[in-house]
């Protein structure tokens, strides 16, 4: 295993950055960019590909091997770059629009796969770049270029649809959050097999004021939850409430702080029902859970793939044109 020493300014490319002053791509960029110096590899492991988007110009301004793909078409290139090589380490920059509308067939079978890609979606609610459309996470009654009266679709919630496809490892950060999102993406980094982790970002221009309640200091502590594997489910200012499950349903309970009650629930990132659940509070009045919702290890694709290949090694009955010559082929005259 390589051990370079680098710093976070190594990664970057030093192309001017085009995204609109104060849009939360920044911070993810820099947060990536921190995560790749802290791997200890150089450049030349680490391959960064995206499809179409705000999020997907990431390639340009990170100082690795890249590609920018067609839209939605990020997750079957980066898997042709996994798969050719498995040594690399491969990021996959993506948005809510890109990663869950027209690429989210993609997205259903490289999770299904556990190929060993890094996935980070940027979740601004919104189609940022082609100025302001409704999105898959978009939420109801949300007034968009293409819902003028209130979108009434039902959102995705990315990262209980990346649990429920049983994803190995499934995280949710903020974009204000540095040092919570920023762990998030170092253990993405090192896992083996698919990490998605979605992270919540503002669009500037169009989902200002969108997640304002959950970085607000007055707030916030009320609003989030932050899940800690071995540690029980507490939130708010005073650390008084926590997350009880009773008959396969999610409670709130309050109580003195310091005394945590034995009912609260231990939170277990290995146990995928338990993901599932807490990934899924969306419902009002309780709080958006943040950190990492499932770390399990199971073999990658490319591991099986190479040991498929190793498996077969040097037999005649798998070369071209003996499948060509055999029973199953048949000629077009």
């Amino acid at each position: 295993m390589e051990n370079i020493k680098l710093a976070a300014k190594d990664f970057s490319s030093n192309l001017p950055v085009k995204w609109c002053p104060g849009c939360g791509d920044f911070a993810i960029l820099n947060m990536i960019q921190k995560t790749l110096a802290g791997m200890g590899l150089p450049h030349e492991k680490y391959a960064v590909i995206s499809g179409i988007g705000c999020s997907s110009r990431f390639p340009y301004y990170v100082n690795t091997y890249g590609f920018h793909t067609l839209h939605g078409r990020a997750l079957p290139v980066a898997t042709g770059v996994k798969l050719s090589n498995p040594e690399l380490s491969v990021w996959v920059a993506t948005g809510d629009g890109d990663g869950l509308s027209i690429g989210g067939n993609h997205m259903l079978h490289t999770i299904r796969r556990n190929i060993g890609l890094k996935i980070v979606l940027f979740n601004n609610r919104i189609y940022g770049l082609t100025k302001g459309q409704a999105s898959p996470t978009t939420q109801p009654g949300t007034k968009t270029k293409t819902t003028p009266l209130g979108a009434i679709d039902y959102p995705f919630n990315p990262a209980q649809f990346a649990v429920g496809l049983d994803c190995t490892f499934v995280a949710r950060g903020i974009d204000t959050d540095i040092p919570g999102t920023s762990a998030i993406l170092e253990r993405a980094a090192r896992h083996s097999g698919t990490a998605f982790v979605e992270v919540l970002q503002k669009c500037v221009p169009f989902t200002d004021k969108e997640f304002d309640p959950l970085k607000d200091a007055a707030l916030k502590e009320d609003l989030l939850l932050r899940v800690e594997h071995g540690k029980p489910l507490v939130f708010g200012k005073n650390k008084d409430k926590g997350i009880v499950f009773r008959n396969f349903r999610a409670q709130i309970i309050e109580f003195r702080p310091g005394a945590v009650p034995a009912e609260v629930a231990v939170y277990d990132e290995t146990n995928t029902e338990m993901a599932y659940l807490v990934s899924g509070f969306t419902r009002s009045g309780f709080p958006m859970p943040i950190g990492v919702f499932k770390s399990v290890r199971k073999p990658a694709y490319e591991e099986l793939y190479y040991d498929q290949v190793a498996a077969v090694g040097n037999t005649k009955d798998h070369e071209l044109e003996a499948l060509l010559a055999g029973p199953d082929a048949w000629e077009i005259k």
